[in-house]
């Protein structure tokens, strides 16, 4: 049964609390998600209002998208590897899978890095116009919180392998990794998908 304590706030021990590391991580996801939200909707529309928008992507592209939602994929199963396992106790197995899931999330930036080059190339830059300035705004950012996301993963494999860290915190981390990887299953469909020349 929920204990209430002052003020009918659920005390820790209920089965309705929430760790607030978990909380705070929710709540982080949540606002992320609005900004996100906002900023493709905003690309939305200068996408449908511009008639000579640019339309950069070919065959090629595609496949190189696709690879790299691959990738992205298969880090989430191997983050829900990681958090299975720190849950069951083998720590070998669950630093394998957030090893596994670092090398991926770089794999997935080298890709995006060649991608940039490969437009840059082409005259594609951030500064020539709109398409340009949306399309490396976008993916910028949501590289930014892959590189983010390798980052905290590493932070929390090292101390989790020293006994720092508990198995909750892997899974806190994971949550915002498949938060990130469920922003590029918008990004793809939305920059990418209706970009294609014809």
């Amino acid at each position: 049964m929920a204990m209430l304590g002052h003020g009918g706030m659920l005390m820790e021990g209920s089965p309705y609390s929430i760790p607030s590391r978990k909380l705070t991580m929710w709540l982080f996801i949540i606002s992320d998600a609005v900004t996100f939200g906002a900023i493709l909707f905003a690309y939305g529309y200068l996408r449908v209002a511009t008639p000579d928008w640019q339309t950069p992507f070919n065959s090629a592209s595609i496949i190189n998208v696709a690879t790299m939602t691959f990738v992205l994929i298969t880090s989430s199963l191997t983050m829900l590897g990681a958090v299975d396992a720190s849950k069951g106790g083998d720590k070998p197995k669950a630093l394998q899978f957030l090893g596994s899931t670092m090398v991926l999330g770089l794999i997935f930036a080298g890709l995006h890095i060649r991608e940039w080059f490969g437009l840059f190339d082409r005259g594609i830059k951030l500064s020539s116009g709109l398409f340009g300035q949306a399309f490396f705004s976008i993916t910028g950012l949501h590289l930014l919180h892959v590189l983010i996301g390798v980052v905290a993963l590493a932070v929390v494999a090292r101390k989790y392998s020293s006994g720092g860290l508990t198995p909750g915190h892997v899974e806190t981390t994971g949550l915002y990794w498949h938060f990130v990887d469920l922003v590029w299953m918008f990004v793809v469909p939305l920059v990418y998908l209706t970009n294609i020349a014809r």
